[in-house]
């Protein structure tokens, strides 16, 4: 899903280790107290170590660090030969000599990348992996980064970036700055998705929302203040304004008034009725199509109707909806979604939010709002049961559990997963047959 996963994999400067920076000290007058020792030399007195223990002398045995000396952004401590500022000289709990958990390391310096009261905080940064994006030791690209710009975001979000690299319509910050032009690599106080402020305080910094341009763009409605992702991409699109790829049709006219009062009410961005009365003034015959069925699933008939599942404006995905169904169907059936993360054995169109393969989402005269009374026909669009087991299924075979069941393929498996493989209700495929096969029980 590319709308509105905005949260991109590029991290800022790593800021100068002031604890261990070495810097030149004016000779001490006659008789005044020696200064303590800092940085390397305060740890070389800790561990008793000759001078130049710290660091300068760990080359000779880790020759290879001079061609690291060499790249264009080498890490402070490692410039300045402050080698035990990370690393103990003896003996350590954590691999590579780390004094203390690679995280916990950095955080001796770095402890501020993340924001106070941080609203969103780039997932590495939560979990001290600071060593995805960054080089402890040196790198040939700026802030000891592992790979530059885009290429680093894209080993996390591949398809973010191929989309916005590929767009027809780019973003100018983007192809200008890359991800950092509006988001925050480690964390962000302003706004969630790592962004450096709130949409659309953060897209009113370049666009000039007041000029007569940018209103005859929006049918003269004073959009300014409203949500710019609602209709626009923010990574690049193939449509026109950077639209998203699927535009409802009023939008793409800039036929606001089509369904909003007129600019020039005082009340504009009311729409014209609510819910779905508001849908049926273009939609009549496929609103009174679901309306003739027995069962109706509950958004088509409560609050903001077709707009619960469906965005009025544009939208990343087909038909207008919101975003990936396991989203958006999982805002009301979290258990189900919930329940298949937990599961061992995952079923495809649950996972890959593909409800509608199995379920209408709109209405049916069947339960469970299901697509085929027969459960084994819904099955049979992804699976060959025929060549899948011999086990007998259909209308002629009676459940031995319950004689007003026929045997199908959801009495041995569960469509939204269970805490057992393959999809079963019980840990083994013994466990489940004697509840049948009473007489093989042991």
């Amino acid at each position: 899903m590319r709308s509105t996963i905005l949260s991109l994999s590029l991290a800022l400067a790593l800021p100068a280790l002031p604890a261990l920076a070495q810097s030149p000290k004016a000779p001490a007058k006659a008789g005044a107290a020696k200064p303590a020792p800092s940085g390397a030399a305060a740890l070389e007195k800790k561990f008793k170590l000759k001078p130049g223990a710290g660091g300068k002398l760990c080359l000779d045995c880790h020759g290879n660090f001079e061609q690291t000396l060499q790249k264009a952004s080498i890490h402070t401590p490692v410039r300045a030969r402050e080698c035990i500022g990370c690393h103990s000289p003896h003996a350590a709990s954590h691999g590579k000599l780390l004094a203390d958990e690679p995280g916990k390391v950095c955080a001796t310096c770095h402890g501020d990348v993340v924001p106070a009261k941080a609203k969103s905080a780039h997932k590495p940064v939560a979990e001290s992996k600071c060593i995805a994006c960054h080089d402890p030791h040196g790198s040939a690209v700026a802030k000891n980064l592992v790979k530059p710009g885009a290429e680093l975001c894209a080993d996390c979000h591949k398809k973010l970036v191929e989309a916005a690299s590929t767009a027809k319509r780019k973003h100018p910050p983007i192809e200008k700055s890359g991800c950092v032009a509006c988001h925050d690599p480690h964390g962000s106080a302003k706004s969630t998705r790592l962004l450096k402020a709130a949409v659309p305080e953060l897209c009113v910094g370049c666009h000039k929302v007041e000029s007569a341009f940018f209103l005859g763009k929006h049918g003269n409605y004073p959009v300014g203040k409203e949500r710019c992702t609602s209709c626009h991409d923010p990574h690049g699109s193939s449509q026109a304004g950077m639209l998203y790829d699927t535009v409802h049709p009023p939008v793409a006219r800039a036929a606001c008034a089509q369904c909003h009062e007129a600019p020039s009410s005082p009340t504009r961005f009311r729409t014209k009725a609510a819910g779905a009365a508001l849908c049926k003034l273009c939609h009549t015959p496929r609103i009174n199509q679901m309306m003739e069925k027995g069962r109706l699933h509950t958004p088509v008939l409560q609050g903001d109707a077709c707009i619960a599942c469906h965005s009025p404006h544009a939208s990343p995905k087909p038909k207008l909806v919101r975003g990936n169904l396991v989203g958006v169907c999982g805002k009301c059936h979290p258990d189900t979604i919930q329940r298949q993360e937990r599961s061992p054995t995952k079923h495809a169109p649950v996972a890959n939010g593909e409800c509608q393969s199995c379920h209408d989402p709109h209405s049916s005269e069947l339960p469970l709002m299901l697509v085929d009374s027969n459960p084994i026909n819904v099955c049979a669009t992804c699976h060959n049961w025929e060549k899948h087991a011999s086990h007998p299924i259909g209308v002629s075979f009676k459940d031995p559990r319950s004689k007003n069941l026929t045997l199908n393929c959801l009495s041995c498996h569960r469509a939204h997963g269970t805490e057992y493989k393959r999809l079963m209700p019980a840990p083994r495929t013994t466990d489940l047959c004697v509840k049948c096969h009473e007489q093989f029980k042991r």
